[in-house]
């Protein structure tokens, strides 16, 4: 293994640079190896300047930095690619193109940071004779195979603090504060800073819920003394008879963009005599300084990706299973996305503490 490259797509996560950091030091150490980084995700292998030589010396000092030094791109689907064709805007699929890029390159290895849209193509590739690594990179946790991805534990950290911040000034001016927090399907983030942070109501995607089950649990909460309640609201949660709720909606290139769901539960408990206050934490839980645990878990998937490549085992994923770095194939981590268990400890914990998840 003589030249391998490494690349960050989708969105960006806390802890994105510390895997790059060890996929270097790694390969650079052990195997005496050189490390191309490429821009922008799989978008580098075809723009100019998109592949570049990554050294010791590049990163240096990175590891407590947020995003990502090669940059990333999460509308940079290679199937569906919006150009200008004879003055007209048309979609083509490039996947091709770049697979044909990344074979000029000559890699021994390429190893792919990214959720399950990175990761599925990186699948692709390996099928079309690419030699990839996966690592498992969301702030959703929502990647099968692996007990946690970097990124979630600072957004869980991001999203516990704001819940805390927010109960003083609920207290303060007795209301109904909801904060509508990021995970897209998944409430893992949502689940994990609701219990806490001390939410009295939490609503996830896997358990959809009733309006009027939320706001009779305030009213109940006022009625036994507590004058205010804080409700935790992932993006993705609906109602028992209604769809989620985009604020953007998809088309061929683009996904459809959650949102609002904070402020239609927001507004329904004001027609029922409740103020209320919306906060929606948005890309805050994305930024910042990786926590001590993501720059670990990172670090450590880094490096075994590295180890992964030089064992020739491809089209594979580094995972985190039963605390220890293992690796499993790639098409077991995007066959099925993985979901808060509704059956598990976690809710179970949660509902005897008191929380209601709306569908009681």
């Amino acid at each position: 293994m003589k030249r391998i490259g490494v690349l960050t797509g989708g969105g960006d996560a806390p802890g994105l640079n510390a895997v790059i950091r060890a996929v270097v030091k790694t390969a650079t150490n052990d195997y005496g190896c050189h490390v191309l980084g490429i821009k922008n995700g799989y978008d580098g292998f075809t723009m100019p300047g998109g592949v570049f030589p990554l050294t010791a010396a590049d990163v240096r000092g990175i590891l407590p930095r947020g995003g990502t030094i090669l940059g990333t791109a999460n509308r940079g689907n290679p199937y569906a690619r919006k150009v200008i064709v004879n003055g007209k805007e048309e979609v083509i699929d490039v996947s091709s193109d770049i697979v044909q890029a990344i074979k000029d390159q000559k890699l021994d290895a390429l190893i792919v940071i990214g959720g399950d849209g990175t990761l599925r193509f990186a699948h692709d590739m390996f099928l079309r004779g690419i030699p990839v690594v996966g690592v498992p990179k969301t702030i959703d946790n929502d990647i099968h195979g692996t007990e946690v991805s970097f990124g979630f534990d600072t957004a869980l950290n991001i999203a516990t603090e704001a819940i805390d911040r927010l109960h003083t000034t609920a207290e303060s001016h007795q209301r109904a504060m909801i904060i509508e927090l990021m995970g897209r399907d998944a409430g893992f983030i949502t689940l994990h800073s609701g219990v806490a942070g001390g939410a009295d109501v939490i609503l996830i995607p896997e358990i959809p819920f009733k309006l009027e089950t939320v706001a009779r649990k305030v009213l109940e909460r006022r009625a036994h003394g507590s004058s205010f309640s804080i409700l935790a609201v992932s993006e993705g949660a609906r109602p028992i008879d209604g769809e989620v709720t985009y604020n953007r909606p998809g088309d061929q290139v683009f996904v459809p963009r959650l949102g609002g769901i904070g402020q239609k539960v927001g507004e329904y408990l004001e027609s029922a005599g409740i103020e209320t206050r919306v906060t929606v934490l948005g890309h805050v839980q994305r930024g910042g300084t990786p926590s001590a645990f993501d720059r670990w878990l990172a670090t450590r998937y880094g490096s075994s990706a590295v180890r992964v490549a030089a064992q020739k085992h491809f089209d594979r994923m580094v995972a985190l299973m039963n605390g220890m770095i293992t690796d499993i194939p790639l098409l077991d981590a995007i066959a099925i996305p993985k979901r808060v268990d509704v059956n598990g400890d976690a809710v179970m914990t949660a509902r005897g503490i008191g929380i209601s998840f709306g569908n009681e």
